[in-house]
């Protein structure tokens, strides 16, 4: 994983330090990897602010609230048996705004694919903080018509099966009709 703070001047005064959103960034990938392994989503809900926190995931819609954030998490995991993982590829801490943006993959649980690897694809997330160990927003960017669904429809070719019907569904895509 590469890391570089970024240095681009800014008009604002950091609110929070490098180190503290560093720690609550290391605690938030250490509980998606959690979450990911136990099915138990309340720990990542857990990680936003309980007023004014807002998740939102391009695919499948903007989510405001921890009773909002957590339908949504917990919808949208519900079928991936034993879960996706959310390896980093690197990321950057924004300290005059107080944000983490990375490139984080969704990889896939087995099967693998003929060259021996998990299925994935990537995604781009910004991470505010909001202090005190918070998040108050997370947005996901990347092509659910292109990405999600071909990796999906790969993954499902070589076998992959989803524990449980779609319980959210995207709202983008190259059809407007979910092909998941």
């Amino acid at each position: 994983m590469k890391h570089n703070e970024m240095s681009l001047g800014s008009v604002n005064q950091a609110k929070y330090s490098h180190e503290e959103i560093a720690a609550a960034f290391t605690k938030y990938l250490a509980c998606k990897d959690g979450c990911s392994k136990t099915q138990d989503w309340k720990p990542y809900v857990d990680l936003f602010d309980e007023q004014d926190c807002v998740v939102d995931h391009h695919g499948m819609g903007r989510f405001r609230g921890k009773a909002e954030i957590e339908r949504y998490i917990v919808d949208s995991m519900a079928p991936w048996e034993g879960g996706l993982t959310f390896p980093i590829d690197w990321f950057t801490i924004d300290v005059p705004n107080g944000a983490v943006i990375f490139q984080v993959q969704n990889a896939f649980p087995p099967p693998l694919d003929k060259d021996g690897k998990r299925f994935m694809f990537p995604n781009w997330t910004r991470l505010v903080y909001g202090g005190n160990g918070k998040w108050i927003s997370e947005e996901t960017v990347y092509n659910p018509a292109r990405d999600a669904q071909s990796t999906i429809k790969a993954w499902r070719k070589a076998g992959g099966i989803f524990k449980t019907k779609e319980k959210i569904k995207y709202k983008y895509n190259s059809s407007n009709k979910s092909k998941l």
